[in-house]
């Protein structure tokens, strides 16, 4: 049975994440462990990293780094997180050809509290490859070098929006991921109608431009990894947010290994 964790519990990190790393220590595929640790307000806090192994496949493991949480008032996709690994355990052909690198909870000190912002009053996703001095960017700058990922899925969620939507940053591969993947969580929430969203042109819910210092891959980084944004609509239910968010990410992963399958075979 896949665990789910109640909105009552998402402001505390240890209900949200212990099971996960109980769950590592007895299943062979899931490695829980801290990106990174740093000091604020007397208190050390951490950013989780888990590492799941999917099976092996034809190809070389894909490399893909899913991160939530980097707005801490966005508990919907932190869960979402939590929820994935807990199914990838049950079923792990699910993950088939990749190893899935997991930060549920990007700024924990905003996320404890329930603010956009972190400890010091800052969005985190304006300070990507900016020279940041805040802690949680070094570590997750840190982390994006180290590992190359092939893909990153980044969630959030908008409290503006009318439905669901996604950043595809004008990348046609980006595009034929996410389609798909909007189509999947219409089982659960509709599509942000709108031809402007969040002040940038949408097209069947999909923007192609996006805002700077939003956590991406390294700029010297080639090739470019698919790097996906997925927005839920903040005032749907929780659930069903959170529901959507995983309809989404199965249906990218799926996606993308039947691309490279394809690509294998050319």
């Amino acid at each position: 049975m896949v665990q789910r964790i109640s909105p009552a519990d998402t402001r505390d990190l240890r209900a949200l994440l212990g099971p996960l790393f109980e769950l590592a220590e007895h299943c062979p595929e899931l490695i829980g462990s801290m990106a990174g640790s740093f000091q604020h307000g007397g208190r050390r806090y951490g950013v989780a990293r888990f590492i799941f192994a999917g099976p092996p496949a034809e190809h070389e493991p894909i490399r893909v780094g899913l991160f939530a949480g980097i707005h801490g008032d966005e508990p919907a996709g932190s869960e979402a997180l939590v929820e994935l690994l807990m199914k990838l355990t049950e079923q792990p052909a699910l993950a088939k050809g990749y190893d899935l690198v997991v930060y549920p909870v990007c700024n924990p000190t905003g996320w404890e509290v329930g603010t956009r912002e972190n400890g010091v009053g800052l969005d985190l996703n304006r300070e990507f490859w900016r020279s940041s001095l805040q802690p949680e960017v070094r570590i997750l700058e840190a982390e994006l070098r180290a590992h190359r990922f092939d893909g990153l899925i980044t969630l959030h969620s908008d409290d503006t929006a009318e439905g669901i939507y996604g950043f595809a940053h004008g990348r046609l591969l980006n595009e034929e991921l996410l389609r798909p993947a909007l189509t999947a969580c219409e089982r659960v929430l509709s599509r942000d109608p709108r031809a402007n969203i969040d002040g940038f042109a949408a097209t069947q819910s999909i923007l192609c431009d996006c805002y700077p210092g939003v956590l991406s891959a390294p700029r010297e980084q080639e090739p470019k990894p698919f790097d996906l944004i997925f927005e839920t609509p903040a005032l749907a239910p929780h659930r069903a947010q959170v529901e959507a968010t995983v309809l989404a990410l199965e249906s990218v992963l799926g996606g993308y290994r039947r691309f490279i399958a394809y690509g294998a075979g050319l």
